[in-house]
């Protein structure tokens, strides 16, 4: 291509996200979690003329990756996409692979297409559940991201690749900076030992090997970040920290989620009357991040990162996204507005009236729990036993207890995430003419609007409940209240 017409495709680029995303092929890994799925939507949807998106997905629940990528569309999520671009869906492409595998479980064909065609990754895929054993977070973690970067590297066109890890990846710090720290071990003997140790003696020596972090989530997450810093100088490349990634703004409709994790689930669990008390500290801010915004992020960083060469700026773009300088919302002041809005928008088939106590002292805990989870649930589920109805009840308990366990560092503590570069990318980096599309005023933020739609599109995404009905609850609520 002419000097000059590169020199006009470049200043374009700077112009407009939109412009930089016109004609890139794409590569996606976790394109079917959380995360991934808004990405692919808001792409879609927002950058019209993107290229072709490359979705790495394996086989499930006896679905192929095509039932699999047509099954997804299916979701409300991408309503308006169907509605607005519904021939941008046809530039979805599901690549058989699996981040577990060596390699990511990619053939050789689908290998040689994504290194002659992707410009840009989103590394998305990780295990992300807190307990878990240490052999199957290195190899999907750590190992996976090794095997991101040698695909990344045998790419003839990256402009930039982004990897999602976690602001909670550095735990053992008070102030996490928006740098890469140092590993607390090195990735490459890490993952050696694991493909050559038997899993009885991984299981053996995991607490000592996981030193000061909590679980192996946040270790192995700490560990990318190295494989990453590592292959920088070769790879134009980004890291991003997102904290608890909860439910859309706005993009593409408000109150948009598909699980119960982090403060919508214990609002849920409250509003529902099941979540009698938690074991957590008052006062600490609860941290979270919507969606929508964490997308736009990684969206922009992308763009930002593509446009400078890695012989011109060989960093690696670090951002936190954490809604520290944006709102700071303690646990307790969560709860009460929960409890208020559950009162508003009441939950149908409450078991008991929402209120929730919140205690720091364990022992305390252990005996409420007792009296207001085990005892009640033992009580109703041999009632429903006798009706010849399934129990249900003391499961539930017994997942929100192990839940509550997992969490106890994340409810005890509180981190201050710098996030300044997030906040710019989201405010005076984003071309003026597409600030409403990828950028954010975070000066306008509601908290309490933000959770009202937080706590609708729980009912209607994952509660399946209709809010026509919603007189009918309010005044079975108002029931139980007496």
């Amino acid at each position: 291509m002419p000097t000059d017409v590169n020199a006009k495709t470049r200043s374009k680029e700077r112009a407009s996200i939109a412009a930089f995303y016109a004609g890139r092929n794409i590569f996606v890994t976790g394109g079917t979690g959380f995360l991934g799925k808004v990405l692919i939507e808001k792409l879609l949807r927002s950058c019209p003329d993107v290229g072709e998106i490359f979705i790495l997905m394996r086989p499930k629940a006896g679905l192929s990756i095509d039932d699999r990528l047509k099954k997804m569309l299916e979701l409300p999520l991408f309503d308006r996409l169907r509605k607005e671009r519904p021939s941008n869906l046809k530039k979805l492409i599901p690549v058989r692979g699996d981040t577990s595998v060596e390699g990511l479980g990619l053939g050789p064909v689908e290998r040689r297409t994504i290194t002659e065609r992707v410009s840009v990754i989103f590394h998305v895929a990780a295990n992300v559940r807190f307990i878990e054993d240490l052999r199957k977070d290195i190899f999907s973690n750590v190992r996976s991201t090794r095997d991101v970067c040698i695909l990344a590297g045998a790419m003839k066109n990256l402009v930039a690749l982004v990897h999602v890890s976690t602001a909670y990846a550095h735990v053992d710090k008070p102030v996490i900076d928006e740098v890469v720290y140092p590993a607390l071990t090195d990735w490459r003997s890490a993952i050696r030992m694991i493909e050559s140790l038997d899993e009885q003696t991984v299981q053996i020596f995991t607490s000592k090997y996981l030193g000061s972090m909590p679980n192996t989530y946040t270790f192995t997450k700490r560990l990318a970040e190295q494989v990453i810093s590592d292959y920088s100088k070769d790879l134009p490349s980004v890291i991003f920290r997102p904290s608890i990634v909860i439910s859309t703004i706005e993009d593409p409709v408000p109150g948009w989620l598909d699980n119960f994790n982090g403060p919508v689930g214990m609002m849920v669990g409250g509003g529902k009357g099941i979540l009698r008390v938690v074991r957590l500290e008052p006062n600490v801010a609860a941290d979270f991040l919507p969606i929508d915004l964490a997308i736009k992020v990684m969206l922009t960083a992308a763009w930002k990162r593509g446009l400078e060469t890695i012989t011109k700026d060989p960093s690696v773009y670090v951002y936190n996204g954490s809604s520290h300088q944006i709102h700071r919302i303690t646990s307790k002041e969560l709860v009460t507005m929960g409890l208020r809005l559950n009162e508003e928008t009441p939950l149908e088939g409450i078991i008991w009236y929402p209120r929730t106590i919140l205690t720091s002292n364990r022992l305390l805990h252990y005996v409420l729990t007792l009296l207001t989870h085990v005892l009640p649930a033992l009580i109703i589920d041999e009632t429903l036993n006798a009706m010849g109805r399934r129990r249900m009840l003391m499961k539930i308990h017994k997942t929100i207890y192990s839940s509550i366990t997992q969490l106890s560092i994340f409810l005890h503590n509180e981190w201050c995430f710098h996030n300044s570069n997030m906040l710019n990318i989201l405010t005076t980096q984003v071309p003026p003419a597409e600030r409403e599309i990828f950028g954010y005023d975070y000066h306008h933020f509601n908290v309490e609007q933000y959770f009202k739609n937080c706590l609708i599109g729980a009912k209607r995404y994952l509660l399946k409940e209709d809010l026509t009905r919603l007189k009918q609850a309010k005044r079975y609520y108002d029931r139980k209240l007496f």
